[in-house]
Formats: C-alpha cells, structure tokens, sequence
C-alpha cells in the first residue's frame, strides 16, 4: 500500500497528463510533447508496458475511425490514390537501395530505413526485419531515425498545409503517402481536419497492405529463411467497421460516438509515444542512418507534394 502511495505520487504528472489527453484541450502536436517532457525528467512509470499498450491502442482506434468512414468514401480515396501509391512505394525503396550503396550505408539498415518511409514506418520495419533476419542493432537504428521523422512530421505537415492553402482532401493524400507512421498521419491530419483525417487514415491503411507483399520479396531479395512476417491484421477489422458502418445505417448514432472517442485515443497514443522518446534513442541513430532517412523523406514528401498541387489539389 505503501509502495501504490509513493507509486502514484511520484508519477501523478503522467497520468494526469494521459487524462487531460482525453479532453478536448489537447492537441496530437501537444501530447507529443507531453510525453516527451515527462519522459525526459523521469516521470514516466518503469513498469508500464508503454510500446505494447500503444500498439494494441493504436490498432482498436484505427478499427473505430471505420465506423466513421463511409463505403463509397473509402473507395473513391483508395481508387484516385492507387497510382500515387504503388509508385511512391516502389521508387523509395530503389532510391532507397541506390542511395545505401552510394552512402556505404549497411544494406540492411538502409532496407529497414527504406521500407518505413515507403509504407508505414515502425510496422514496416517491424514486419521487414524478421524477414531479412535483421539484429536487433539495425532494427533499433531504422525505428530511431523513422521516430524522429515522425515526430517533426508531426508538427511541420499541418503548418505547410495551411501556408499552401491545401484542401482537406489534398493534405491528407498528402499526409497519408509522405509521413511514415500511421500514429503521425492521423496526428497531423486530424490537426488539419475532421476530412483530411478521413481521406489520410483510408489512403495510409491502403499503402499499410503493401507490408506483405514487401516484406516477402525483401525475404527473396536478402536469401532470408525466415517466414515470420507481421501482418497488420487490425487493418481486416477496420475495413470489416467500415462494412458494417454502410450496412447498418440505422445505428449511425452509436457510429458517431465510437468515431469522436477514436480520435481523441489517437491523440492519447500520441502521448505514449512521446513518452517512448529518449535523448540515448535519438543519439543511437547516428548522422549516416538519419542523413540517409532525411533525405529519402525529404524526396517522397515533395515529389508526391509537387503530384497533389497539380492534379489533385
């Protein structure tokens, strides 16, 4: 009982803050820092599961954002964004394996780095390496550099957005296709609006498919024996949300409700995250691996900017 006082004493900051989360006053950009600032001055319990917790959050929030998507919605998103996808994928892996070798960048830490700026970030990277039996020490460099790409992702999207005047619809194609994540797209697209977090959350759950075909090929191309792959399967659930969201109109209420609590379990899973954030994780990485993440991020995020302003924008 003791130790519960002392316990909850010392770490009120941290569950103070993932409550006020919940609340309307707190943005995705602000609860990054939240849990970053708490984490930097030890406020952050030891003993919570924070990168297990996050995950299984993450996964049921994207299965509620189903319930406030519409069919014909998502199928219009997913069939204009198709083309955009496919060649954003395919190109930064290439660009990625050519500028590894012009760097003399490890193969395998560069691959890693290159299949989570193409697809989804840390998932990618997650299902990938087990597939080309990657260790542990270029795992954890792909998901630092990938990490501190989200993280100004975050924050700088939704600012360049509004100084283009893109529409709704513009930034979250936009987001969805050049942030690596899908805890940032949604953070950032939800920043910019209730549409572009629709449009952005479908298109970057459309581009998060592509892990398996991925991670299988990067198995043939390292000689990998491995055959456990990561599949995101909650990305099934949320399509299945969706289904039942335009086959049972009538509980669209209840619809409603389970959508506007999502959004604001983002926003918590945000928090998480920031909490995760360490100065030795972010050291770790080192200039090549980061440099090399920079500019593959750099290359999708205007191309794929340059392709939205004239034919979607």
């Amino acid at each position: 009982m003791t130790y519960n006082k002392q316990h909850l004493q010392h770490y009120f900051p941290f569950y103070l803050a993932a409550l006020l989360t919940l609340t309307p006053w707190v943005s995705s950009p602000t609860a990054l820092v939240m849990g970053f600032a708490l984490a930097s001055f030890g406020f952050v319990p030891t003993t919570f599961a924070l990168g297990k917790v996050t995950k299984k959050l993450l996964a049921y929030s994207i299965i509620g954002l189903g319930f406030g998507i519409q069919l014909n919605e998502a199928i219009e998103a997913t069939s204009n964004g198709i083309g955009i996808i496919l060649s954003t994928i395919v190109g930064t892996l290439v660009l990625g394996w050519l500028l590894a070798r012009l760097m003399k960048l490890d193969k395998v830490t560069g691959h890693l780095i290159a299949s989570g700026t193409a697809i989804c970030g840390g998932s990618a990277i997650a299902a990938v390496a087990p597939a080309i039996n990657a260790d542990e020490e270029s795992t954890g460099l792909a998901l630092a550099t990938v990490f501190v790409l989200n993280s100004i992702a975050l924050f700088i999207f939704p600012v360049i957005g509004h100084a283009l005047e893109l529409s709704q619809h513009a930034f979250g194609t936009w987001a969805a296709i050049a942030i690596h994540d899908t805890s940032s797209v949604v953070g950032a697209a939800s920043a910019y609006g209730e549409e572009a977090l629709k449009t952005a959350t479908t298109l970057k759950l459309a581009r998060a498919l592509w892990i398996v075909p991925v991670a299988f090929i990067s198995a043939l191309l390292f000689r990998s024996n491995s055959k456990k792959i990561t599949i995101p399967y909650f990305i099934l659930f949320y399509c299945l949300a969706i289904l039942i969201n335009d086959n049972l109109p009538q509980f669209q209420m209840v619809y409603n409700g389970i959508f506007d609590i999502s959004k604001k379990l983002l926003v918590l899973c945000l928090f998480f995250i920031g909490c995760g954030i360490s100065i030795d994780k972010i050291k770790s990485a080192g200039a090549k691996p980061l440099i090399f993440g920079v500019l593959l991020w750099v290359v999708i995020s205007t191309t794929s900017l340059l392709y939205i302003m004239n034919y979607i924008q």
